[in-house]
C-alpha cells in the first residue's frame, strides 16, 4: 500500500514537471511568431538595428538581453501613450506577448521543434514598402568629412514624370547611416506655385507664414530620420507627385571621425488606382524658441487653426538632444478640447511618425496646440552644454520645435487620375 501511494506521488509528481516543462515557450512556436510581426522590420540584415532576429541561432545569444528591454518596456520602441487601437503603426507589445518573450528567457530560451516555426516575413531587400516602382537616387556621391560641422546639403533630383503620378508610399533610404542624421524630401511643382495649406499658423505670428503655404524647395513630401518608419498611406489615399516635378532632398551630416561617402535615394509606389482622397504633408514650427540655460522642464508651444474642414492622419514631433517631452491638443470651435498625441518620453533615437487609425477629424475653426519641452540642466545626460542658452538651428547642438503633419482636406476630390497606375 505504502509502495504504491509512493509510486502515485512519484509518478503526480513527475507529470507535474512535465506539464511545466511543455509549459515553457519555445522559439519555434512562440517566440518567432512575435518576433516576425514587432521586430523583424528593423532587426534584420542591412536595417538599423544591430543584430537580426530571424532565426533560433540569431536569437538565442540575445535572450537575456530581451528579457531586460522587454521587461523594461524599451524595445519595441514607443513613445506615445495612448491607448493600443489610437495609432496604426503602435509596435508595442501585448501582455500576452510580453509574458512569452519573458517566460521563453526564463526557462532556457529552448528552440523547440523546428517543424513548428512560421515562415520568415519577406522583405523587399533593403525597403520596408516593398519594391518600389521607381527609386530616384543623388545623380552623384558626396563626400561626407572626417571631421567639423556640415552645413545642410541640397541634391536635387529630376523625376522625368511626364504626367502626374499618385503615391502610396514613400521611403526615404539614406545612403550611409553613419554620417545620415536626417533627409527632408520636397518635390516642386514646375507648373504652378503649390496650393496653402488648410491651415494658419497663429502661434508664433511668423513673416510669410501666415496662409500656412510651403516654402524652401517645395512640398514636403517625404523624410527619414534615425529611427522613423516610412509613409505609407491607406489604400483609396495618395499624394500626387506632379509631372515634371523635381524631388529636393535637404540632408543633415553629422562627421563620424571617419571620412566617408553617402548617395541616398528615395523610393515610390504609384497607387493601383485613381485615390478618392488627396493626402497633403506639411510642417509647423517655432524658429524662435529660446531655452534658457540650465532650464530643466521649458515649454515651448506652436498653434495652428484650420480653415477647412479637415482630417489629420499622422504627426511627428523632432526636437534635438534637449527635447523630453511633446503633448498635442485639439481645441474645437465650441471650446472642447482633446488631448491627441502625448510623447511623455520624447527619445531622439527614435523618430516616429504617429498614424492614428482613424484620422483625426479637425473642424473649420479648430486649433492644434502643440508644447514641446526641454531640459538644458545637467541632469540631462545628453545636453551638449547646460551653460548655454539655445535657440534654433541645424546642428544636434542647438534645437529645434518641428512637427511634419500629414492630412487631407475634406470633400476636395483630387485632380484627375492619370495614366501613372498602370
Amino acid at each position: 500500500m505504502n509502495s504504491r501511494f509512493v509510486f502515485v506521488a512519484i509518478l503526480g509528481t513527475a507529470l507535474a514537471a512535465g506539464t511545466a516543462a511543455a509549459a515553457t515557450p519555445t522559439f519555434s512556436k512562440d517566440v518567432a511568431p512575435i518576433l516576425y510581426k514587432n521586430c523583424a522590420s528593423c532587426h534584420r540584415s542591412g536595417e538599423i538595428a544591430p543584430m537580426s532576429l530571424l532565426s533560433y541561432e540569431e536569437t538565442r545569444p540575445w535572450a537575456k538581453s530581451i528579457r531586460e528591454m522587454v521587461s523594461r518596456g524599451q524595445m519595441p520602441p514607443w513613445h506615445a501613450d495612448q491607448p493600443h487601437g489610437t495609432f496604426s503603426n503602435d509596435r508595442r507589445l501585448t501582455d500576452a506577448e510580453k509574458g512569452t518573450l519573458i517566460a521563453w528567457a526564463d526557462g532556457g530560451a529552448p528552440q523547440g521543434n523546428p517543424n513548428d516555426l512560421p515562415a520568415a516575413p519577406k522583405f523587399a531587400e533593403g525597403w520596408t514598402i516593398g519594391k518600389p516602382d521607381v527609386v530616384l537616387t543623388m545623380p552623384k556621391p558626396f563626400e561626407v568629412p572626417a571631421s567639423g560641422t556640415i552645413q545642410y546639403q541640397y541634391f536635387r533630383i529630376p523625376t522625368n514624370f511626364t504626367e502626374d503620378k499618385w503615391v502610396q508610399a514613400f521611403e526615404v533610404k539614406p545612403g550611409n547611416r553613419k554620417v545620415v542624421h536626417h533627409i527632408l524630401a520636397f518635390a516642386s511643382d514646375p507648373a504652378k506655385s503649390p496650393l496653402p495649406a488648410a491651415f494658419t499658423q497663429v502661434l508664433p505670428k511668423m513673416p510669410g507664414m501666415g496662409s500656412g503655404a510651403q516654402q524652401g524647395p517645395g512640398t514636403l513630401i517625404a523624410a527619414t530620420a534615425v529611427g522613423s518608419n516610412a509613409s505609407i498611406f491607406e489604400p483609396g489615399s495618395a499624394l500626387r507627385i506632379p509631372a515634371g516635378a523635381v524631388i529636393t532632398f535637404q540632408i543633415h551630416y553629422t562627421s563620424n571621425g571617419t571620412a566617408g561617402t553617402d548617395q541616398s535615394s528615395i523610393g515610390l509606389v504609384f497607387a493601383k488606382e485613381p485615390p478618392h482622397t488627396e493626402i497633403h504633408t506639411t510642417q509647423v514650427m517655432n524658429p524662435m524658441m529660446r531655452i534658457p540655460a540650465g532650464a530643466a522642464d521649458q515649454a515651448v508651444d506652436t498653434a495652428i487653426e484650420f480653415n477647412e474642414d479637415t482630417h489629420i492622419t499622422a504627426m511627428i514631433p523632432h526636437t534635438h538632444l534637449r527635447g523630453k517631452a511633446w503633448e498635442y491638443r485639439l481645441i474645437y470651435p465650441n471650446g472642447d478640447s482633446k488631448v491627441v498625441l502625448s510623447v511623455p518620453k520624447y527619445d531622439f533615437n527614435w523618430q516616429t511618425w504617429y498614424v492614428f487609425a482613424t484620422p483625426l477629424a479637425a473642424p473649420k475653426g479648430s486649433r492644434l496646440e502643440a508644447t514641446a519641452h526641454y531640459d538644458n540642466s545637467v541632469n540631462n545626460k545628453f545636453n551638449p552644454d547646460p551653460k548655454v542658452e539655445v535657440r534654433w538651428g541645424d546642428q544636434t547642438w542647438n534645437e529645434m520645435q518641428y512637427t511634419a503633419i500629414t492630412y487631407y482636406v475634406d470633400h476636395q476630390a483630387p485632380p484627375e487620375a492619370t495614366a501613372a497606375q498602370r
